[in-house]
C-alpha cells in the first residue's frame, strides 16, 4: 500500500471516456482476485456497455474504476468499484465515488453489493443496509 503522503505527490486522473487498455484492466481485476478477470473479453465488453464508467489513472496506469448500470432517471446500481491493492487507502475510491455522485447523487435509489473491508468504506460514504432486505444472486464466481 502506498503511503498516504505520497498520494499528494501522485497525479491521479479520472476519466469517463470508456477507453480501456485490456491488459491493464485484467491486471487490476486479477490483483484484487476478482473472478471476472478470468473472463477478460466479457469483462471488457460489460464495462464498455456500462451507463457510466469512471476510471482512475496514476501516471498513465489504470489503478481503479467504478461502473454504473442505470435507467438514467431513478435507479442506479454500481456493480464494480475496484482499486488496485497497492493504491487502496489513498482516496482513489472516494474520488471515483464522488464522480459518480455528480451524476447520480439525486437519484431515488443507488444500490451496490459490498463485502469485507468495502462495507465500512461505503458506510462512511452514505450507504446503509437496505432495511430488512437480503441480497440474492446467481453467481459464477468463487471469491465471496
Amino acid at each position: 500500500m502506498l503511503n498516504p503522503l505520497k498520494m499528494k505527490e501522485m497525479n491521479i486522473e479520472l476519466r469517463t471516456d470508456k477507453v480501456l487498455d485490456k491488459e491493464q484492466l485484467i491486471e487490476l481485476y486479477a490483483s484484487n482476485e476478482w473472478s471476472s478477470a478470468k473472463k477478460p473479453d466479457l469483462l471488457y465488453k460489460a464495462l464498455l456497455n456500462s451507463h457510466t464508467l469512471v476510471t482512475a489513472y496514476a501516471d498513465g496506469v489504470l489503478v481503479g474504476l467504478g461502473s454504473a448500470i442505470s435507467d438514467g432517471y431513478l435507479v442506479v446500481y454500481y456493480p464494480h468499484f475496484i482499486v488496485h491493492p497497492d493504491y487502496q487507502g489513498n482516496g482513489i475510491g472516494k474520488m471515483i465515488l464522488d464522480k459518480m455522485q455528480e451524476k447520480y447523487g439525486d437519484f431515488h435509489m443507488q444500490s451496490l453489493t459490498a463485502d469485507g473491508k468495502a462495507i465500512e468504506f461505503y458506510k462512511k460514504n452514505g450507504f446503509e443496509r437496505a432495511g430488512e432486505t437480503q441480497p440474492m444472486w446467481i453467481y459464477e464466481g468463487d471469491e465471496h
